[in-house]
């Protein structure tokens, strides 16, 4: 057909076109103008933010299609190119704005900030996981949220469960018997997980499960059979890392689709029986209370200890004038396990790797230990005990500033944000790179080296506030840091009463993974020897 035939059909053919389907078209065509014009003005800015060249539509993707060993050095990599000055850098996922924060100022003015409390849009994978609890829910739910569970970190809640702590640490240094002539290493990292996970589990849940001690426990074996949390990670990161897996409607048609619902299946049924346990032990206490508490037979049969857990709490909570579904605990205490699990874990796992490779702070956080002990290393220590060991508190602090659990946290800015002459619009997603920030040579001299002292008080009074933030920090802060710097305390002074670490791998030759927490590849090597 001829271009001047089609040139005199076409007025025909738009006079044929219904009103309603002229409306459809003017709405996709404003539409479509409207989009590329607030996108063209987000660029504009966004593209005045040091960062590598980005293909249309696709942005930077491609470049972050590398394998798991090289992703966290490509991000690291690409934050010394482009963001040394500023401390912040820009890359395009698709037509979405990322700014890379690594400046105790820049991450100042988004974390400080009481609207931009929106977590980033990244964290909606984690959404079938925990649902939308305390660590995923929109700002609205969040203050709702954070209000009503904030009783349930009281100093004296926190008192009860150092009885936990201590109890799962001991059942740690028996088990870490096995190790003592193991001149090759074994990694540290496995221990470290699997003693957060009772302490987690029974004081989350009222229900120890006994991991350490290999318990014939479904929930055990499945951990150990499946490796969910690592199994569910990793899915999670391949949505991330990979654009086209992000929408629902093409995930599902994936093999990690089926083991994502698997393991998902497994976590949600075992919430769902606690809480249904954990409902009728509370109802017949309810019904036996006297004026004090009162054990159950149900209790006694679970080896239930006295103290309530977090999941008891959330139960009297909603029927104090709260309303809690079923589905509104399991998120909440699927987010404790989460959020009490896997990033304490990984603390304990750097913090004993780290002390073996320093023996020198490793023999002072010992002697600091045992002069408040008193020399018995039968006795648990109390929570004032633990509160008084300082050094130690730095030698935690330090390896958290190192290898922070969680090695980056985000915000989709509600509010659009001027820093230092440059303007991120809102909607952009602001992510803090912990890793980097907590080593900035202004705040941290020689910022590789292992140095506790950086956190006696003497060394850290005029330091910035937001240079150092493992537990995050703002409105939205973590409200769980009280709880793991205790069980972190209980669980180290422990382990370095009984042993000697030694750290078999050298850090320069550690292959870091820039997991939903801070891993490594192959784990954490140390031998152990016992302190006599």
């Amino acid at each position: 057909m001829s271009s001047t035939l089609w040139c005199d059909m076409l007025p025909t053919t738009l006079q044929l076109l219904s009103p309603a389907t002229w409306i459809v078209i003017l709405a996709v065509v404003t539409s479509t103008v409207i989009f590329y014009r607030q996108r063209a003005e987000i660029a504009k800015h966004i593209n005045r933010i040091p960062g590598p060249p980005a293909l249309p539509l696709l942005g930077n993707s491609l470049q972050w299609l590398v394998d798991r060993d090289e992703m966290f050095s490509t991000i690291n990599g690409a934050r010394l190119l482009y963001g040394r000055r500023q401390g912040f850098n820009r890359v395009w996922a698709g037509l979405k704005p990322y700014v890379l924060i690594s400046k105790a100022t820049a991450a100042e003015k988004i974390l400080s900030s009481s609207k931009n409390i929106e977590k980033g849009r990244d964290y909606d994978l984690l959404k079938p996981w925990i649902g939308t609890g305390l660590l995923t829910s929109h700002a609205a739910k969040w203050h709702i949220r954070r209000k009503m569970l904030t009783p349930t970190f009281h100093f004296k809640i926190l008192a009860n469960f150092v009885e936990v702590f201590n109890k799962q640490s001991f059942v740690l240094v028996r088990q870490l018997e096995k190790q003592l002539n193991n001149t090759e290493g074994f990694d540290c990292t496995i221990y470290a997980t699997l003693t957060s996970l009772d302490i987690i589990c029974e004081t989350a849940m009222g229900y120890p499960i006994h991991a350490l001690e290999k318990s014939d426990s479904e929930y055990v074996k499945a951990h150990e059979k499946y490796n969910i949390n690592n199994k569910i990670s990793e899915i999670i990161l391949e949505r991330l890392q990979k654009f086209w897996l992000r929408p629902d409607f093409i995930f599902q048609f994936t093999k990690a689709h089926e083991e994502h619902e698997h393991c998902l299946k497994i976590l949600h049924n075992f919430a769902y029986s606690m809480i249904q346990k954990r409902r009728q032990i509370y109802q017949q206490r309810k019904q036996a209370a006297t004026g004090s508490y009162a054990e159950t037979d149900s209790e006694v049969a679970m080896g239930q200890r006295k103290q309530l857990a977090f999941l008891d709490l959330l139960l009297e909570l909603s029927e104090d004038g709260h309303t809690l579904s079923d589905a509104d605990i399991r998120e909440e205490v699927d987010t404790f396990i989460l959020g009490g699990h896997d990033t304490t874990a990984t603390a304990l796992g750097w913090m004993l790797y780290l002390l073996g490779t320093e023996p020198a702070i490793q023999e002072r956080v010992f002697h600091e230990i045992d002069g408040i002990m008193g020399g018995d290393r039968e006795r648990h220590p109390t929570m004032a005990e633990l509160g008084e060991m300082r050094y130690l508190e730095c030698c935690l602090k330090e390896s958290l500033r190192l290898y922070p659990s969680i090695p980056m946290l985000s915000r989709t800015l509600a509010t659009s944000v001027d820093i230092e002459g440059l303007h991120i619009p809102s909607g952009t997603n602001a992510v803090i790179m912990l890793y980097q920030l907590h080593r900035d040579p202004q705040y941290f001299p020689n910022p590789d080296k292992f140095n506790p002292d950086r956190f006696l008080p003497e060394n850290s009074t005029n330091r910035h506030p937001y240079s150092y933030i493992p537990f995050s920090a703002g409105p939205r802060n973590c409200i769980g840091q009280k709880f793991g710097a205790l069980e972190e305390k209980a669980v180290i002074s422990a382990v370095v009463r009984n042993y000697r670490i030694e750290a078999v791998q050298r850090r320069e030759d550690l292959v870091l993974y820039g997991d939903l927490v801070m891993r490594t590849k192959g784990g954490l090597k140390i031998r152990i020897q016992r302190r006599v």
